[in-house]
């Protein structure tokens, strides 16, 4: 049986009833190509198996900025990952060399080395060359939103994911989406930014830099370790994040795609567009940085799992 995408709310699924108004029709377009790179995800881990979570508590209020935390969660939120396999995926492999390539403070410019930019260009190299990236290619062409040819394509996804822009004032070039995105970064030294990869999240959390502090839901929507989407809390050198959400076990290529199609189909400087994707609701945020991504993110709505378990 397929492992399922969601099973947990967001925190702002509470307010729901008052939200139904303004929430953006289904884009079904959206949801059948996202359930086709679902599919195309070979990548992916499989919970139970190539990982184990450990949800534990239902973590608590915590205001923006504050560093006073109750911890609901005393083990780790990983307590087992296959990291053979982890190094033998080329495209998870790549994208572990990247993570260590960033100042994890804004406001400090980003120095890029020679070896970086390789690192990037294998990447994205590997990256291409799945299934998944494949189709999100070839989708993007037909609507007219990316050049046929691999390395124009590239290009595009490169000034996309790595192009270096200021995300402090008056400060250099100290911030990219990929960065914020996938790495995470800190503000003022009071506020995490970003982060929103569940690679990222174990690999810190393995190495003592951060502490899970318990899972974000609704009372009668308790997640597990089959979900693929967790909302959260935890700290980051002693830094606390309220509430984030991140994807688990998905390939880094699935999240590239995913965002970079919402991206590229879209002109506002932030969209979001409501999808299904292997029967769960969520909504895609995306916010523009020029030509560049600012930040990206799901937001979980509703999974059928949860719709069966309430009708009994």
């Amino acid at each position: 049986m397929a492992s399922r995408f969601c099973g947990v709310l967001t925190l702002l699924a509470v307010l729901l009833s008052g939200l139904n108004a303004s929430r953006p029709a289904i884009n079904q377009e959206l949801s059948n190509i996202f359930n086709e790179l679902w599919r195309l995800d070979v990548n992916r881990m499989k919970p139970g198996i190539d990982y184990t979570v450990s949800v534990q508590g239902r973590a608590g209020f915590v205001s923006q900025g504050s560093h006073v935390v109750q911890d609901h969660a005393s083990q780790p939120l990983f307590s087992n990952v296959n990291e053979n396999k982890l190094r033998n995926t080329t495209t998870i492999s790549r994208f572990m060399n990247l993570l260590d390539n960033y100042e994890r403070s804004t406001g400090v410019t980003e120095q890029v080395t020679a070896e970086e930019l390789m690192e990037t260009n294998l990447f994205l190299d590997a990256v291409l060359e799945t299934a998944v990236m494949k189709r999100a290619h070839n989708y993007l062409v037909s609507k007219g939103q990316s050049s046929s040819n691999l390395q124009q394509f590239k290009s595009q996804l490169q000034v996309i994911w790595f192009h270096l822009y200021h995300r402090q004032r008056n400060t250099g070039l100290d911030s990219s989406g990929f960065e914020h995105v996938f790495v995470g970064e800190t503000k003022s030294g009071t506020e995490i930014v970003g982060f929103h990869n569940w690679i990222q999240f174990y690999l810190q959390e393995k190495n003592s830099h951060l502490d899970y502090k318990g899972y974000k839901a609704r009372i009668h929507d308790l997640p597990d370790q089959a979900d693929h989407v967790l909302n959260l809390q935890f700290s980051w050198h002693s830094v606390v994040k309220p509430v984030s959400s991140t994807f688990i076990g998905t390939s880094p290529e699935f999240e590239m795609a995913v965002f970079t199609i919402v991206f590229l189909m879209n002109t506002e400087r932030s969209t979001t567009v409501l999808v299904n994707v292997n029967q769960c609701r969520m909504e895609l945020v995306v916010i523009r940085h020029g030509r560049s991504l600012n930040t990206a993110f799901p937001k979980l709505i509703s999974s059928t799992r949860n719709v069966r378990q309430h009708s009994h």
